[in-house]
């Protein structure tokens, strides 16, 4: 009897942190010396995606440090192709069939690229019929005339709107009488650059230029428009054939066969979604694709809101870590659960953690801050305490781009915007525990935010204050502001200081 209460009383308690969790709005940024060289014009916000080794680049970097997050109501094949023309990368939503989640993929890795194979071609005795059809089809005004009518047959000619008239020829008059037969085409050889191709386009007016091997076959088509709407979005983020990069959200249920999928869509890289990225699930699904696939595939994890989580997450072999629980603005995790950390307070821990990681090992591993970005501001709070690229999904949600409908409530424009863990997403992947199969209660809500309009415009406006403010701290890149910015604490009353106070603020609707 007295062994048992000596059990019972034992006094054993949870280890309690002293630190305070603390979020990005307890935080300003020191001016530091401006400098003729911090002009916003000199200053490069080109971060790396995935890990490298001390010495080696990365694989994929970031010319915009922004992804999207993993979510239905942020992230589809539209936000993708407006995200990566922007300089940034878009995790297509992964709380779907695998089926359309790789139809979306292949959209944007076919939305235009400098060698586009082409997908809209007819033999020589198709007719013009034919070619009216497959233009509705295809939504392509260049058709390839090939032998055999594939992709890489044997080129004859081609056709576009400029070869024929509909009110002028008769439905079944044949191809390849009013084609622009091969003899008039000007073609460039199969291994020249993009920028050669170029040059050959512009050298001859042309709007198309075929690309063919030795043996005549069709390969690739260059399109004028593709240079010139790069040159319209210098940041685009895109490989060494211009095609746009896309990453996808996968979880720890079905990664067998998606991620094969995936990759045979041609994603650029994938991303564990979870809410605790802190888990034995998470390492099985890295080593598997690793093992399976290897290092050259890229996969990041998360999230976790420690040292210990990310060190868990790096050992596995994840590409890039997440930093964040319960900070979204749709996201209850903290209150259902009581679980989570102040979104400043994790991001430095994990990059103090990050940092003699990589000392360590020369094993440097990106960290993304996901959740508590209210202002504009924080993005730059987020980067200077260490993130390398953050993730967004309110900011985003806003936009013409998202999938969501824009609806008129109380008289204002709004997108509607829900969690992953709202009952209406569904995703129960994404909170799972290795339980059954189902949202056992709801970790985040169903809202509406205020409708801002195009994304190009709106993230223009975000990039020139982070210019400017990384301008104000004097530093000219992201690696310097990690390194020399200066960071203080802010009080409650100096919160107030900050803002407009003790003044009436005109209504800018009601004055010139």
């Amino acid at each position: 009897m007295v062994i048992f209460a000596q059990h019972l009383f034992n006094p054993i308690m949870a280890q309690i942190l002293n630190d305070i969790s603390r979020t990005f709005s307890e935080y300003l940024l020191i001016p530091g010396l401006t400098t003729e060289e911090c002009n916003p014009a000199n200053i490069s916000l080109k971060t790396p995606l995935v890990k490298f080794k001390k010495g080696e680049k990365a694989q994929i970097y970031l010319n915009t440090p922004f992804v999207s997050a993993i979510m239905q109501s942020v992230s589809d094949h539209k936000m993708a192709i407006a995200l990566a023309r922007n300089g940034g990368l878009s995790f297509i939503y992964g709380s779907q069939g695998i089926e359309t989640q790789v139809e979306m993929v292949n959209k944007v890795k076919t939305f235009k690229a400098g060698f586009v194979v082409s997908n809209a071609n007819l033999t020589p005795e198709h007719t013009l019929n034919d070619v009216i059809k497959l233009k509705e089809i295809s939504g392509h005004g260049t058709i390839g005339v090939t032998e055999d009518g594939t992709s890489q047959g044997k080129l004859l000619g081609i056709v576009t709107g400029r070869d024929y008239r509909v009110t002028r020829e008769s439905p079944e008059t044949k191809v390849k009488e009013f084609m622009t037969p091969f003899s008039k085409l000007v073609t460039g050889e199969f291994g020249i650059s993009i920028g050669e191709a170029n040059d050959i386009i512009w050298d001859n007016k042309l709007n198309c230029l075929p690309i063919i091997d030795k043996d005549q076959n069709l390969m690739y088509f260059v399109f004028r428009k593709d240079y010139q709407n790069h040159k319209a979005n210098p940041n685009e983020l895109s490989d060494d054939n211009m095609k746009l990069l896309v990453g996808a959200g996968i979880n720890t249920r079905d990664y067998k066969e998606r991620v094969p999928a995936l990759l045979e869509a041609g994603v650029d890289v994938m991303c564990i979604d979870s809410s605790d990225g802190f888990s034995v699930y998470q390492k099985e699904t890295i080593e598997f694709i690793k093992t399976s696939y290897g290092e050259h595939v890229k996969v990041g994890a998360g999230n976790v809101v420690d040292r210990d989580g990310f060190l868990y997450l790096a050992k596995a072999g994840a590409d890039f870590v997440k930093v964040g629980v319960g900070g979204g603005s749709i996201c209850i995790t903290r209150e259902q659960k009581g679980i989570g950390r102040g979104q400043a307070t994790a991001l430095i821990e994990v990059a103090e953690a990050r940092d003699q990681y990589f000392r360590e090992t020369g094993v440097y591993v990106p960290i993304c801050s996901d959740g508590g970005i209210v202002q504009d501001y924080h993005m730059v709070l987020a980067m200077a305490m260490g993130a390398d690229f953050i993730m967004m999904g309110r900011y985003f949600a806003r936009f013409d781009e998202s999938p969501t409908r824009k609806l008129i409530v109380n008289g204002n424009y709004m997108k509607e915007y829900w969690g992953e863990g709202s009952n209406r997403a569904r995703n129960w992947q994404r909170y799972d525990m290795g339980g059954g199969e189902n949202l056992k209660f709801e970790e985040g809500v169903d809202s509406f935010v205020p409708y801002a309009g195009n994304l190009k415009d709106n993230l223009e406006i975000t990039l020139g204050k982070i210019k400017s403010t990384l301008s104000s701290c004097g530093v000219v890149n992201l690696d310097d502001l990690k390194q020399n910015a200066k960071i203080t604490l802010v009080s409650s009353t100096s919160i107030i200081e900050g803002g407009a106070h003790d003044v009436v603020v005109k209504d800018s609707r009601s004055t010139n």
